[in-house]
Parts: C-alpha cells; structure tokens; sequence
C-alpha cells in the first residue's frame, strides 16, 4: 500500500487505478489486463465476457429504483501507449509503471503514465463496484489495441452490446464535451536497404536529436513542436552536402500516433572535414534552438566520435531517403472552415526505423473530412512512390461525425452546469476515438465523451491532473443518475 495513489480521493477511482498501472497493458499484449477485468467480474459476481476479438464487457444490473432507466454503456480502451526516454529500461511487457505525485499531478517514472485510457477503465470499475451510487444498467465496454489499430472497435460485432447511449472515457481535457473527432490511416514507406563499403579516410560520429516534448499526433499536432525526424534529416541532408557524409543508422521517432520525439544516426566523414563538421554541428544546435526556443526549450543535439562502422547506405539510396523525408510534409494540412481553431486535415510523419534489409517510414493522416484524409495520404504516399519506395495504406477508421441534438449530450452539458455553475464546450476532437467506429456498426448510438485533463499524452511526460479527475468523477455520477427512462 505504499503507492501514492491510494491517499487520494476519491478513493476508490485512485484504488483501481493504482492497479491498473501495476497491470502490464501495450498494445497488442492485453491478456495480462484482459485477465484482470476478468477476474474483477468473478469476484464481484457480475457477467464478464470476453468477445473472439479480444474485448471484455462486464454488465451490472441497475441499483433499486433505476431499472426502468435506459442501459448506459461505460467505454474505455485496455491497452496503452509504451512510450520511454532513451535511457530507460523499462519493459512494458512485464513492469509496471511507477507512479508518482507532483503537486496536483499524477506522473510516471520514466515513461507513459497510461491514464490514456488506465484513468477511464479505473472509473468503470469503481462504478461497477460500487453499492450506494445510483446508476441505471451498466455496460461496461474495454476495448483492445486502440492505440496502434483500433483492433478491438473494428471487431466488435453488432449484436454484442445491450445498450444505445455510450459514454466515452477516453478524453483529456476537462470542461469539454466531445460530440466528433477525425478519422485516420496509416501510409507506410519501405525502402530496400542497399550498402557498400566504406570510402577511405572516414571519421565516424554518432548524431543524437533528444529533448523532445514529443505528445499526441492529433491532439498536439498544432502546437509547433519539433519532430525528431524532421530535424535529424534536416541534419543529414546539410552534412551530406557539406561534407560528403554518408549514413550507416538512421533510426528516429517511435509510435504512430506520437509526435517523434528522439532521433539516432551514425555517419561517417572524411577525415580532413571533422573540424569543420564539429562546428557546423554546434551552429546546426543554435539555430535549431532558435527556431523552438518556445516549445521545445530542452531540445539537444549532440555529435560524438565512434567507431568506424562496417558498411555505409549506398549514394543512391542516401539521396533518395534524406529527399523524401525532407518532402515529406508533418503537421497541419488545412484548418476547418467550419469550427473555429480547429484542426481539420494532418499528417504525422512519426518514424524511420532501419532494419537489416529495409528502412521502414511510418506516418499518419487525420482528418474530419473523409475525402480530405484520402487526399492527404495519396499526397505522402505518392512523394515516396516518386523515391522508389514500395507503399502500403491502411484501411484506416472513421471520423464520428457530430450529432448536436443528442440527449446524452444535453444530459452532459445540463450536469457540468449545475455541478460547477459553468457552460461546458462542446466540441469536436482532432484525435481519433472508437466512437466512430462503434458508431458505424451500431448506428443511431447516443455518444459522448468526456475525461479529467491529461497532458503530454503518448510521451513520457504524460500527467493526470488530480483536481480534474474529481470533477471528471463527480460529472460522470450525475449524468448516471439522470439518464432517461425506457
């Protein structure tokens, strides 16, 4: 009982989510908290289900004199982003994350802290525990691999849930109501790796961008925060025409749906240029933190001798990278003309990783507009199409579009009302949620969503902000116990 977690209210929301994080949960490996909601429904004698693609649904009957009230579904996702520094040993596969309060924040030693989406799936069972808080019939809906595809939405089956209103607990940004968010895909360039010797007289370095903020490709894309990828290119591309370097590892950025935050690469040089490749390296350091010295203050960029590696990128294959990812566009394509500062269309161009036999660019569209998605990923997939790489798209997933007149909303927005005496917002989100998808095998599904504050979300920094998550709490309790009759 020595976690932190458990001296905060309310008690028993911070209870499970003390223990979730000691569940191991990536995405892709969710037996182990599959197991553990499993075992929660067992013993707490309510029915707990697994579906054949993976997801547990755990239903509670309604408490006395809610049986007559509508059945409300309580939607979370079970698996985590796995995101660490550089110089962590962490595995997610088997450890369990260490949290840890700082002031009104929850954070992780180290690494993610997995309240996207550990937080909501805490708030579900602490309902489905509890005795003396009204609520109608409970559905609860845990969903797996959200985060890398959205495996278990896309599996669900249409006759699966009992329920037509859902609550969605997967937002980060108390005070608003979510009624929309974007859909996404993924574009996917492989190049062949193609080597030969190295050129006489060569210095090796090694070339390191860290400091990054990194976060959320949808929700902080419009933030102006750097991309590892993009300014380690950036880095190559000018060295190699300066001073004649050549590549033997390049691996940048992580997950596809972070914001790349870290960069690694091992060059080599001719001897005669180190001097001048040393100083060109500092400068490249000053300008780049002058150009972020608002959003990312830590950034850093370091270069430092090696030695000799065994084989260099051919010329060719250089070339043909460092232009690509150079053209590659990352960020905000278009803005929507319809919401005021909102994101509508962008790409995330989120890593490269360099294997034995092929260099592998992962990136990320969203968009609200369908067509609009489809665009802006021909657009990528076409500049690495141009640079000789073999591309794959994938099927991707549906935007939820907005439903003003929903009566789950109006619900939300009268609670958030009386509770804090404040107008909620209500809004459509750039990042990517299951409702359009569970929207789509289940049309007419009443939706909203909404959570406690959580920044820095998909990085290391991510935090829980403690006061949120009361009221995130206490919203949640009131929208239960007014939802409709039948």
């Amino acid at each position: 009982m020595d976690n932190p977690l458990y001296s905060l209210h309310p008690k028993r929301l911070w209870h499970y989510f003390a223990e979730i994080c000691e569940v191991p949960r990536p995405s892709k490996q969710e037996e182990k908290i599959a197991k553990y909601l499993l075992d929660f429904a067992a013993n707490h004698h309510l029915e707990g289900t697994l579906d054949e693609i993976g997801n547990v649904i755990i239903r509670k009957p309604a408490s006395p004199g809610f049986e007559d009230r509508k059945t409300v579904i309580l939607q979370s996702h079970m698996d985590m982003v796995g995101e660490k520094n550089s110089d962590s040993d962490h595995n997610f596969a088997t450890d369990p994350i260490k949290p840890r309060i700082d002031g009104d924040w929850v954070k992780a030693t180290g690494t993610t802290l997995g309240a996207d989406c550990g937080i909501g799936i805490a708030a579900s069972l602490a309902l489905l525990e509890a005795k003396e808080i009204p609520h109608p019939p409970l559905e609860a809906l845990f969903t797996m691999d959200e985060e890398t595809g959205l495996t278990g939405a896309f599996g669900l089956k249409p006759d699966v849930l009992q329920g037509r209103i859902l609550i969605n607990l997967d937002s980060e940004d108390e005070g608003q109501l979510f009624i929309g968010c974007a859909g996404g895909k993924d574009t996917i360039a492989t190049f062949l790796t193609e080597t030969e010797a190295l050129p006489a007289n060569q210095e090796a370095y090694d070339v390191s961008i860290t400091g990054l903020v990194g976060g959320h490709s949808g929700d902080d894309i419009s933030k102006g925060r750097g991309n590892a990828v993009k300014i380690i290119n950036r880095f190559l591309w000018n060295a190699s025409h300066l001073f004649d370097a050549r590549i033997s590892s390049f691996n940048a950025g992580n997950l596809r749906n972070a914001l790349a935050r870290e960069g690694f690469a091992q060059i080599v040089i001719p001897s005669g240029s180190a001097e001048g490749f040393e100083t060109f390296a500092q400068t490249f350091h000053k300008d780049l933190a002058g150009e972020f010295h608002i959003t990312e203050p830590q950034l850093k960029i370091a270069v430092s001798k090696t030695n000799l590696p065994a084989v260099v990128l051919t010329m060719g294959l250089q070339d043909r990278l460092l232009n690509a990812l150079y053209a590659c566009p990352h960020g905000v394509i278009t803005m929507s003309q319809e919401i005021d500062n909102f994101v509508e269309t962008s790409t995330n161009l989120a890593s490269v990783k360099m294997k034995q036999n092929q260099i592998v660019i992962t990136t990320s569209q969203r968009s609200s507009v369908e067509t609009s998605k489809k665009d802006v990923g021909d657009m990528v997939a076409s500049l690495f199409h141009l640079s000789g790489a073999k591309v794959k798209q994938t099927v991707g997933y549906p935007g939820w579009k907005p439903n003003p007149d929903s009566e789950i909303l109006r619900l939300s927005v009268a609670s958030y009302k009386k509770l804090f005496n404040q107008e909620p917002a209500v809004l459509a989100i750039h990042a990517g949620l299951e409702c359009g998808l569970i929207g789509a095998i289940y049309p007419g599904m009443d939706m909203v969503s909404f959570g406690p504050t959580i920044k820095g979300a998909h990085s290391p920094d991510e935090r829980l902000d403690i006061p949120t998550t009361g009221k995130f709490w206490d919203l949640l309790l009131d929208v239960l116990k007014h939802t409709p009759k039948r």
